[in-house]
């Protein structure tokens, strides 16, 4: 999949979910309107897609908000007094969550940051028909005509 195709799925998607494209790309960017498509090309080149995927207005859109998500909470460790009175340290093995929330987007956005590949990041939440693990076609079985 190209970029620009990635991208055009991104922006279907939060479009799908109310955010306005048009508005952010002349709002935020400056530039004129020619079409979605031209806008979307504009993004690909360079390293423009990077003003869209950490936007406030299409994370919060492309993420909506109460959907369930799963996310990895890291391995902690503290110190602190004990019932006994002395200070101990707190070791906590890193696990998975899952949960909804009305901010999720902000959660995206600060993975998104420390992502080394953004738009891969970004490719894990589209819904895309070409990930559904196609059965390979089946060649019917051809009956042989034993007529001599």
């Amino acid at each position: 999949m190209t970029r620009f195709e990635l991208l055009q799925l991104l922006v279907g998607q939060a479009r799908a979910n109310g955010f306005e494209f048009r508005r952010w790309y002349v709002g935020k960017l400056g530039l004129p309107w020619k079409s979605a498509l031209q806008a979307i090309e504009t993004l690909a080149a360079g390293r423009r897609y990077y003003a869209l995927l950490f936007s406030h207005e299409f994370a919060s859109s492309f993420w909506k908000p109460g959907e369930l998500m799963t996310f990895q909470v890291p391995t902690q460790t503290f110190t602190r007094k004990m019932p006994d009175g002395t200070i101990g340290t707190v070791y906590r093995k890193a696990y998975t969550r899952r949960s909804t929330r009305e901010d999720a987007w902000k959660y995206h956005l600060r993975e998104l940051a420390v992502a080394e590949e953004p738009l891969r990041y970004m490719r894990r939440y589209l819904r895309v028909e070409d990930e559904l693990d196609d059965e390979p076609e089946t060649v019917p079985r051809q009956e042989l005509d034993d007529e001599d």
